[in-house]
């Protein structure tokens, strides 16, 4: 699986802006959660908006990184089944990552459940606003790659449609009659 193809897929830009915009929704995030976290509960308060920020686009990014990743062997035999192996692999680690983390911080004597709770929202809030703007002002084909034939029936010589079509049953109605 040397060559990858040079051609990328019509949906690689659209996941790259959303991606870029989520990294730059992500830091403002961060920020906000991170002040109104300190002013509301202190220093915990400041660490719990941020880890909620953070946790929120990680796992926003896993799926699109994940999908971008994947594009990458369009074109290849085995095409369908990498991708579909690689996106749900992203969600069986942001599956697994959920499971530690909510361990691993449960109890946690500097976590502010609720500043945690809050921020982790506004993040997946923010994260499906960043989605919705990016794909519906992103212009993409309803049938995106998919190769089209290139000779219309309209382009045949008239010959080759005689030909077709008395080799049809002579009493046979041509959907032509004006009765």
């Amino acid at each position: 699986m040397s060559s990858v193809s040079p051609n990328p897929v019509t949906s690689t830009p659209i996941l790259r802006t959303a991606l870029i915009a989520s990294g730059i929704a992500a830091v403002a995030l961060a920020i906000v959660a991170g002040i109104i976290g300190g002013v509301l509960k202190g220093a915990p308060g400041v660490w719990s908006g941020l880890i909620g920020a953070l946790i929120a686009v990680l796992f926003g990014a896993i799926t699109a990184g994940s999908i971008l990743i994947a594009n990458r062997w369009f074109g290849q035999e085995l095409y369908v089944q990498l991708f579909f192996a690689i996106v749900m692999g992203g969600w069986f680690l942001k599956l697994g990552l959920f499971f530690v983390l909510i361990l691993v911080l449960r109890g946690q004597p500097w976590l502010e459940p609720v500043v945690f709770f809050w921020a982790l929202l506004a993040g997946v809030v923010v994260s499906l606003a960043i989605d919705a703007v990016v794909f519906l002002k992103m212009r993409l084909p309803v049938v995106s790659d998919a190769s089209l034939p290139t000779v219309a029936p309209e382009d045949v010589a008239p010959s080759a449609r005689d030909n077709s079509a008395s080799q049809q049953d002579p009493g046979a109605d041509s959907g032509n009659s004006l009765v």
